[in-house]
């Protein structure tokens, strides 16, 4: 049986973001290194009944998480990313490149070494499941410009919707802050795997106008 988070690693996290274990490993779970996360997600997904295991001891995770990520991975920051209905393979895919350093962010690296696999496919699972809170446009004229701007360069890749698939980020609802700062690092990347990415050659071809337009109108996709 899983145990609930120490009050201490909470506290240690509101204070001063130290890292801590996040949760005690169920003796059960299959939690090696070396675990494909991806295949274990895949046969989790498979078992109804792992599945619910898995999704409870995400949401334990997420109760660490939620100093960042909001409650439900809804962020209160606009410039720290929703997580609520992100695609569960992309989000532990990122992950993945966190824990390597693919992806840099030293306080995030940090927290996804200290998890074992179990937890961080029950916290994708957990974020997966969470509805994202809608947020209309403030500005609608410069959405309707977003959207004329999305249609021509994001709509192939994420689609009518935002929501993107298995490789590529559900960015409907995203964070404005996030999204822009995302936005303008493909946009100006000259090495490492941004600047390798599909995304990067359409970014360059934006303006400044063009991104704070399609930020306006993603943002406010339900």
């Amino acid at each position: 049986m899983v145990k609930r988070i120490p009050v201490a690693l909470a506290t240690a996290l509101l204070a001063v973001c130290a890292l801590q274990p996040v949760a005690a490993q169920p003796s059960r779970a299959r939690a090696t290194a070396d675990v494909d996360l991806s295949a274990r997600l895949k046969e989790v997904q498979a078992n109804p009944a792992l599945e619910e295991n898995l999704f409870k001891l995400g949401r334990k995770v997420a109760a660490v998480c939620v100093h960042c990520h909001g409650d439900g991975g809804n962020s209160l920051n606009p410039d720290i990313p929703n997580l609520a209905g992100q695609n569960p393979a992309y989000l532990l895919e990122q992950l993945r490149l966190f824990a390597t350093g693919q992806r840099r962010n030293e306080f995030m690296e940090g927290m996804i070494k200290s998890m074992n696999s179990d937890e961080k496919v029950g916290m994708v699972l957990f974020y997966s499941a969470q509805t994202v809170n809608h947020k209309p446009s403030t500005t609608p004229a410069l959405a309707d410009k977003g959207k004329v701007v999305y249609q021509k360069q994001c709509l192939a890749c994420h689609g009518a919707n935002g929501l993107g698939n298995e490789q590529i980020a559900r960015i409907a609802g995203q964070q404005p802050g996030y999204l822009r700062k995302m936005l303008d690092r493909y946009r100006t990347a000259q090495s490492g795997p941004l600047a390798k990415s599909i995304m990067t050659p359409t970014m360059r071809s934006m303006s400044d106008a063009d991104i704070q337009a399609v930020v306006a109108f993603v943002t406010a996709m339900p």
